[in-house]
């Protein structure tokens, strides 16, 4: 053998020790990873019954959403035949109503101005 020989079969021990070094932190890592895959896998068969429910319900949620909206078109509808009911009312009996009102202002101011002549001229009741 030869020093050549010898330096050849030092280099590859230590190549071989070399490679020994780094296969243990791969096969480490390799473990990490499985672990880690398995947890999303859990992760995941959990979060699917939960995303279910959710999309469960926000149907449902919609379903309601469009009955409050057909309630809230019936309320509108209701308020704009209510309006239109007083304004009815208000042209149908406000208008007498006022002229009545004036009515019995004018026959009052009548009354007491002619009481007010009765009485200066000294003529009682």
């Amino acid at each position: 053998m030869s020093f050549g020989d010898i330096a050849g079969l030092i280099a590859a021990v230590v190549f071989a020790v070399l490679v020994g070094f780094i296969a243990v932190p791969l096969l480490k890592f390799g473990r990490v990873l499985d672990q880690t895959r398995e947890a999303i896998k859990e992760a995941s068969d959990g979060i699917t019954p939960i995303l279910d429910e959710t999309a469960t319900t926000i149907q449902e949620t919609n379903k309601q959403l469009a009955r409050v909206d057909v309630i809230t078109r019936n309320v509108a509808d209701v308020t704009g035949n209510v309006s239109a009911l007083v304004a009815l009312f208000a042209a149908t009996v406000g208008a007498p109503l006022i002229k009545l009102a004036g009515f019995s202002a004018a026959a009052r101011a009548a009354f007491r101005a002619a009481g007010g002549s009765r009485r200066s001229r000294g003529t009682t009741h």
